[in-house]
């Protein structure tokens, strides 16, 4: 992305990011663009980016689809509270939250205790994006367990409903379009200079 994209400078993005004193957390439904844009953000802000469903399949040895198909959703869901946990309270530098940009998996940020923590202790972003954008982009991987089983549109859908509730608790919420990231990420700096 094209700093241009951000209508910010660079000397403002890097200020900006100077005054974050904790991760930037992005939730929302699977294929909204978190992992991304969390990238692109994080070489913006020049953090470490994390995803936190790399960091479930490491610590688990075993891919996603393989905890599902092994242990079950609610293994899964213990786990991912786990881990984000462990990436939010890890102290940096100065011994504060450590700066950098979290992309969790969809389900993540419906977990009362996870959703507490990542409200306490980070800025949570939530993606949200419309139901075509969200079917065209799933429909690249055949890695999501949710979407192994019956229509996927209508499995998103009941997804997105059954969840935007506990996602409107973000602090910022930025809707993804079907067009370049670069427009996103100049809304998620937007809000965050908001919520600073």
């Amino acid at each position: 992305m094209d700093v241009e994209d951000s209508q910010l400078s660079t000397g403002e993005i890097e200020a900006m990011a100077r005054r974050i004193d904790r991760p930037v957390v992005l939730v929302g439904m699977m294929g909204v663009g978190k992992s991304s844009v969390g990238k692109r953000l994080a070489s913006l802000f020049h953090w470490p980016f994390v995803d936190a469903d790399d960091e479930i399949e490491r610590a688990a040895q075993m891919s996603i689809p393989e905890i599902f198909a092994t242990h079950g959703e609610a293994y899964f869901r213990d786990g991912e509270r786990r881990v984000i946990a462990r990436l939010i309270q890890q102290d940096g530098d100065n011994g504060a939250g450590a700066k950098r940009i979290i992309a969790t998996g969809g389900g993540a940020f419906v977990n009362p205790e996870t959703r507490s923590l990542i409200l306490e202790r980070a800025i949570a972003v939530w993606l949200d994006s419309d139901i075509d954008t969200l079917l065209e982009r799933t429909a690249r991987k055949d890695n999501r367990p949710l979407l192994q089983q019956g229509d996927p549109r209508e499995t998103l859908s009941r997804l997105r409903d059954e969840r935007r509730e506990a996602y409107a608790q973000a602090p910022i919420h930025v809707v993804s379009g079907s067009g370049p990231h670069g427009r996103t990420i100049a809304k998620v700096l937007q809000g965050i200079g908001q919520w600073l």
